[in-house]
C-alpha cells in the first residue's frame, strides 16, 4: 500500500477527509481499528455550519433522509433557557439537524467509496516511522502483520489516539473531573416524564435520586441516554463496565419506577477533560478531530469541530501531495484551525460551569446574568455564531480587513448561463471558485490556476460584493465590493491559496 495519504480512523473526521482527498484526485486509504462500523449514537446532530459544509459537497440530501423528526429546535449555550437565533447569518440551516453519528458515518463511508478510497476495518496501526520522504507504518490485521507507506499520514483516531502515542506527542491540558455515560437503549416501559420527541436541552435534562439524565428518542424504537451522577466523586470511572442494572437504576431514579430498561444496546464513558495539541502538524504527520483536541461535551461541538478540521485540511493536503500547492499552504491548516479549537475549549469550559446541576449561589447568580445577556440581540448573535460555526472567519493575509473576507460564502440563489442554481452547487467538485456577480471584464483577463473554476452569475439576493474568490472549503479568500474594480487583491489571493510554487 503506497498511497499519497494514510488516514487513521474511520469516524466522521477521517471519512470526510478521505472523501475530500479522493475528490481532489489524491490516493488515500483509511485504516480503522474496529472491525465493523459502530452503531452507537455518540454525536446527536450537526450544527448549521456543518450542514453548510456538507451541502458544499452535495451530502446534505442523504443526511436529511436519515434525520430524526425533532422539528426546528434552536441551539443553546450551556442549556440556558434562551434560544440562539441563527437567522441573522442568512443560512439555509438556521437550526441544528438531528442526525445520529452512525448515520453521518454511513453517508460519508459511501461518499469515500464513490471516490475510490478503501476503508480497511480491523486494521490496527502498531508502529510508525517518519522518513524524510514518507511515513511508514506497521499494521496488524486478522492476526497478520504488514507494512505500508504514504507521503503523509493524518491521525483521526480519537481522543486516545494511537498515532499520538506512537509519536510521543504531548497532549497538554486538564484531566476530566467527572465521568459521564452515553448509551443507546430500548425501553420496556416509560413514565410520563420520558420525552416523546427531541427538543431543547433545557427540556430534555432531568435529575433525581442523585443522577442527571438527558434522554431523547433516536429512531427505530431506540433512545439515546446520557447520564451522570450529581456528585462527581460518586460516579463510575471510565474503565468501569456499563451494566443493565446501572442503566435501569438511573432510569428509575430520574423518571420513576414505571420506567424500565428493555435492552442496553451500546454504551461508552466519557469525561469532561480539556486537552489540545500544541501543533497540528509534525512534519509528515497531521492531526484532526479528537486526536488533536478534546473538550467537555457541551453544545454539540465535537463532531462538528472535527468535520470542519477535515474540510479545512482536505483540499490543502491534496494540493500538497499532488504538487500544486503554494509554499506554506499546508501550514495554514494549523494556523487556521488551532485557534478555532482553542476557542471551543474555552467556551465549553465556561458552559460546564453554567450547566452545573447543583450550582452554588454564586453560579446561580452568574446563570441569571448570562441568561439576561443572551436575550440581548448582539450577545445572542455572538453566541449563535460561536456555537453554530456560522460566525467563523479565518484571517486572510495580504487582504484588506473586510468582514466578508475570511468568512463563509452564503449559499445564494444564482442564475448561471440561464440556469437556476446555488453557490454550493458550484463547489461540489472541490475546486475553488471565482464568482462574478456583475460585469467584470478585468477579471476575465486574470489567468486562473487549474484548481479554480470561473463563473459569471446573477442573483436577486442582497450581497455586498460584485465578485468573490471562494476557497474549496466555502470561505471567501478575496472580495470586491460593489462599485470596486481592480485585480491586485485577487492575484494576491490566487498566489496565496492556489498558484503552485
Amino acid at each position: 500500500m503506497d498511497v499519497d495519504v494514510i488516514v487513521v480512523g474511520a469516524g466522521p473526521t477521517g471519512l470526510l477527509l478521505a472523501t475530500e482527498l479522493g475528490l481532489a484526485g489524491a490516493s488515500a486509504t483509511v485504516l480503522e481499528l474496529l472491525p465493523t462500523p459502530s452503531m452507537q449514537s455518540k454525536g446527536g446532530g450537526i450544527q448549521p455550519r456543518t450542514a453548510e459544509v456538507f451541502e458544499l459537497r452535495g451530502l446534505m440530501a442523504p443526511l436529511l433522509e436519515r434525520a430524526l423528526p425533532h422539528g426546528a429546535v434552536a441551539g443553546h449555550f450551556a442549556g440556558l433557557p434562551v434560544e440562539l437565533d441563527c437567522g441573522p447569518f442568512g443560512t439555509r440551516y438556521p437550526h441544528p439537524v438531528s442526525v445520529p453519528q452512525a448515520a453521518v458515518e454511513a453517508v460519508l463511508a459511501e461518499a469515500a467509496a464513490r471516490r475510490g478510497v478503501p476503508i480497511r476495518r480491523g486494521h490496527q496501526v502498531t508502529d510508525l516511522h517518519v522518513e524524510p520522504d514518507s511515513v511508514r507504518v506497521t499494521v496488524c490485521a486478522g492476526g497478520a502483520e504488514y507494512r505500508a507507506s504514504a507521503g503523509h499520514l493524518v491521525a483521526c483516531d480519537g481522543g486516545h489516539s494511537t498515532v499520538r502515542r506512537l509519536l510521543g506527542v504531548p497532549f497538554p491540558g486538564e484531566a476530566g473531573a467527572r465521568t459521564s455515560t452515553v448509551a443507546d437503549v430500548r425501553l420496556a416501559a416509560a413514565s410520563a416524564s420520558v420525552p416523546q420527541h427531541g427538543g431543547r436541552m433545557a427540556d430534555l435534562v432531568h435529575s433525581g435520586g442523585g443522577y442527571w439524565t438527558m434522554l431523547s428518542p433516536s429512531g427505530d424504537g431506540r433512545h439515546r441516554l446520557v447520564f451522570g451522577t450529581l456528585d462527581p466523586s460518586a460516579g463510575p470511572t471510565r474503565a468501569d463496565p456499563i451494566t443493565r442494572d446501572e442503566v435501569d437504576a438511573v432510569l428509575r431514579a430520574v423518571h420513576g419506577r414505571p420506567t424500565r430498561l428493555g435492552e442496553l444496546l451500546e454504551g461508552s464513558r466519557f469525561t469532561d477533560g480539556t486537552r489540545q495539541l500544541e501543533r497540528y502538524r509534525y512534519d509528515r504527520v497531521l492531526f484532526a478531530g479528537d486526536a488533536a483536541h478534546v473538550h467537555p461535551p457541551l453544545g454539540g461541538q465535537g463532531l462538528n469541530l472535527g468535520i470542519q478540521d477535515a474540510m479545512n485540511l482536505g483540499w490543502k493536503l491534496a494540493a500538497t501531495v499532488l504538487g500544486r500547492a503554494p509554499a506554506g499552504l499546508l501550514d495554514t491548516y494549523h494556523e487556521e484551525r488551532h485557534p478555532v479549537a482553542a476557542a471551543v475549549l474555552r467556551h465549553t469550559k465556561a458552559q460546564r460551569v453554567l450547566a452545573e446541576r447543583r450550582p452554588t449561589p454564586d453560579v446561580a447568580a452568574l446563570r441569571d446574568i448570562v441568561t439576561e445577556l443572551i436575550r440581548l440581540p448582539d450577545a445572542n448573535r455572538y453566541l449563535a455564531g460561536l456555537m453554530s460555526g456560522l460566525g467563523l472567519r479565518y484571517p486572510m493575509p495580504h487582504q484588506p480587513d473586510d468582514p466578508l473576507v475570511g468568512g463563509r460564502m452564503p449559499d445564494l440563489e444564482l442564475t448561471v448561463d440561464g440556469r437556476p442554481g446555488r453557490v454550493s452547487e458550484l463547489l461540489h467538485d472541490g475546486r475553488g471558485v471565482l464568482l462574478s456577480l456583475a460585469e467584470r471584464p478585468d477579471l476575465d483577463a486574470v489567468r486562473l490556476p487549474d484548481g479554480v473554476a470561473r463563473y459569471s452569475a446573477k442573483t436577486a439576493e442582497q450581497f455586498p460584493a460584485n465578485a468573490v474568490l471562494i476557497r474549496p472549503d466555502g470561505h471567501i479568500g478575496w472580495a470586491s465590493r460593489r462599485g470596486e474594480l481592480g485585480t491586485d487583491g485577487l492575484r494576491a489571493a490566487l498566489r496565496r491559496w492556489f498558484t503552485p510554487s
